[in-house]
């Protein structure tokens, strides 16, 4: 259990950023969706578009998918941090290069409005506002009533007028029904 966050049986609010770029990027997400949804303790309640980014940081690979989910769940931080790395290696993940290629990552970006500064967790996540791959998608399912709201809609407005950052969105779906595209 987390010494600051007893479990005491209420649900939070968290968001999951989600990215891919080997093997079948689209299919690892929607994976990664169904087996997050599929917990007892946590319920995916909104999905972002999917956005092909390019590479940051180690850029000699291929471009990514990314999205985010907004959730609910009965698990404290680090218990839903530790889900999310078991899912990682259930998905086939390797770590090997920093921000290198991945068939998939799973970062948990805010949990309610805790703030918290830990060995194995930071929240909010310390370079999420710096990443348009993480701002554009989270502004796509974040709740009006969430402290950073404003900041992050500002600055993911900021990131698709600017044009430079490497973001298209690639797909919208329908979560529930992911091998058919959303329709309005």
């Amino acid at each position: 259990m987390d010494e600051q966050f007893p479990f005491n049986g209420a649900q939070a609010e968290a968001y999951i950023a989600l990215g891919s770029n080997m093997g079948d990027r689209e299919q690892l997400l929607l994976s990664a969706i169904a087996l997050i949804d599929a917990h007892p303790a946590i319920e995916v309640s909104k999905v972002s578009g999917m956005y092909e980014t390019d590479p940051v940081g180690y850029t000699d690979q291929p471009s990514f998918l990314n999205m985010t989910l907004a959730v609910r769940t009965k698990l404290t931080p680090l218990m839903l941090l530790r889900q999310l790395l078991a899912l990682e290696q259930e998905l086939g993940r390797v770590r090997q290069v920093r921000w290198g290629p991945r068939t998939i990552d799973l970062d948990l970006l805010l949990y309610d409005n805790v703030r918290m500064d830990q060995e194995e967790l930071t929240l909010p996540h310390p370079r999420m506002l710096e990443r348009s791959f993480v701002l554009v998608p989270l502004n796509d399912v974040m709740d009006e009533s969430h402290q950073l709201y404003d900041e992050v809609s500002a600055a993911s407005r900021a990131a698709l007028l600017d044009g430079k950052e490497g973001i298209t969105l690639w797909k919208i779906l329908n979560w529930r029904s992911a091998s058919e595209p959303f329709e309005s």
